[in-house]
């Protein structure tokens, strides 16, 4: 049987209608994947990687609430931890999905943690992309100076240039093409052909709200148990540095961790070195 993608729309607590990519395995032998984005990315980023997943496993990829094909939240005081950490169990519930690996990026990583304490009978390992239990301020900074801040562009090439002006410090060697790819996973397009930003620009009003997520989340961390980790690192990264993931290793001496060269936060998880070690951390807890 040829594996399909399709899409899967399902219902919040609150009444929304938030979307997720489903790429069903050709051969399921192993637990299911969930791809989990960063805060102004959507599910698109991580089609390389399910492509790359699906012939042993189903691979689902979510556009969080107010990213891509979900809805924008009316009331941004919502664009919080324990709501995403809500919508996710109403993903797997939705699906009938018993037990799940995560894979989360920056904001995805942290909605992994929150799972993998809160039920960890359900999830069955979290790979953690360039985020853990402390987050340099540097880089929040960085973040909240451009999140729902970006100026308009008028063309597609516009907003490949802005998003290598956004981001290429973190992924100094891409090629022009790659930008433009790049770019079609972060913006839509409108009914006037202009590229937007595929986010609520209110999601920017979470970093003034008291529930923003701390910088220091190592009670969280410390609750984790029984979850296996596995903690990638940008070698550039200005949001997890080295002495976070030197303490994270002090405190579970079990947790996987690899850095990748010449990125910062975020890699893109299509590097050779995150396959690999995707693969076998899959291949162990998977």
């Amino acid at each position: 049987m040829n594996a399909i993608d399709r899409d899967h729309v399902f219902e919040s607590t609150d009444g929304l209608r938030l979307y997720c990519r489903v790429f069903e395995a050709e051969r399921a032998t192993g637990l299911p994947v969930l791809c989990l984005p960063g805060l102004t990315r959507n599910s698109r980023d991580f089609h390389s990687l399910a492509q790359h997943l699906r012939p042993r496993r189903r691979v689902m990829t979510a556009d969080l609430r107010g990213r891509g094909r979900s809805d924008w939240d009316p009331d941004p005081s919502h664009y919080q931890l324990p709501t995403y950490a809500a919508d996710v169990w109403s993903l797997l519930d939705s699906l009938d999905e018993e037990r799940v690996v995560i894979v989360g990026t920056s904001l995805g990583a942290l909605i992994g943690m929150v799972l993998a304490a809160s039920a960890p009978r359900r999830i069955a390992g979290v790979v953690l992309n360039d985020a853990g239990p402390e987050i340099d301020p540097k880089g929040l900074k960085r973040i909240a100076g451009y999140a729902g801040k970006l100026p308009p562009v008028a063309s597609w090439n516009e907003a490949a240039a802005q998003a290598r002006q956004v981001y290429g410090a973190a992924l100094p060697d891409l090629r022009d093409a790659e930008w433009l790819q790049y770019a079609r996973c972060g913006y839509r397009e409108t009914a006037a052909g202009v590229p937007v930003p595929d986010m609520d620009p209110a999601i920017a009003r979470a970093f003034d709200l008291p529930a923003s997520p701390p910088v220091d989340m190592w009670p969280l961390y410390a609750r984790i148990t029984g979850v296996p980790l596995l903690v990638i690192r940008g070698a550039l990264s200005d949001l997890l540095s080295a002495g976070t993931v030197a303490r994270m290793l002090r405190e579970k001496p079990d947790l996987e961790h690899i850095e990748v060269p010449n990125r910062g936060h975020t890699p893109l998880l299509n590097e050779p070195e995150c396959l690999a070690a995707i693969d076998a951390f899959l291949d162990r807890h998977g």
